[in-house]
């Protein structure tokens, strides 16, 4: 069972997603704690899974893949075997960042990211339509990003 969240743990979290790289007498400094503590909450949060893994943000312009596309898939059937196949499938495409089982008309919203037009549809005509039981298609392009966050708003887990 995961524990609950008090403002130590909270304050931990919240540092650390907004810089990954804080040592614990860092983080311990920043929130008027020792260093022992600090440590052994933070393999906690990672043991119970709340720290997934630590990451480096890169800027997907410098690495010129400046092209976003939110694109809608509707699967022709729905059996739980045919959801799974396009799951492992789909989660193997470099070009895939983000895939979302949803509710609604389609069945899955996928993030692609890609340098231009022309990778967007050697994509889509030699890896997504390739794929079996792909149904409908329809795709929409970033033209600018207005917010991009990665840090979660953080209150208080457990408690009435």
């Amino acid at each position: 069972m995961l524990s609950r969240l008090d403002a130590t743990d909270i304050g931990i979290l919240r540092l650390l997603q907004y810089d990954a790289r804080l040592t614990n007498k860092e983080l311990a400094d920043k929130l008027g704690k020792s260093i022992n503590p600090i440590y052994e909450r933070v393999r906690r949060l990672e043991k119970e899974g709340y720290i997934q893994r630590y990451v480096a943000l890169v800027d997907r312009n410098k690495i010129d893949k400046p092209l976003v596309a939110f694109t809608n898939v509707q699967l022709k059937e729905h059996a739980h075997s045919m959801l799974k196949d396009f799951e492992q499938a789909i989660v193997n495409f470099e070009e895939v960042m983000e895939c979302h089982h949803m509710t609604g008309i389609y069945d899955y919203l996928i993030k692609i990211v890609v340098q231009d037009m022309n990778e967007y549809q050697d994509f889509i005509v030699n890896k997504l339509a390739r794929l079996p039981n792909i149904g409908t298609v329809q795709s929409g392009f970033v033209m600018t990003e207005i917010k991009h966050e990665t840090a979660y708003a953080l209150r208080p887990i457990g408690k009435n």
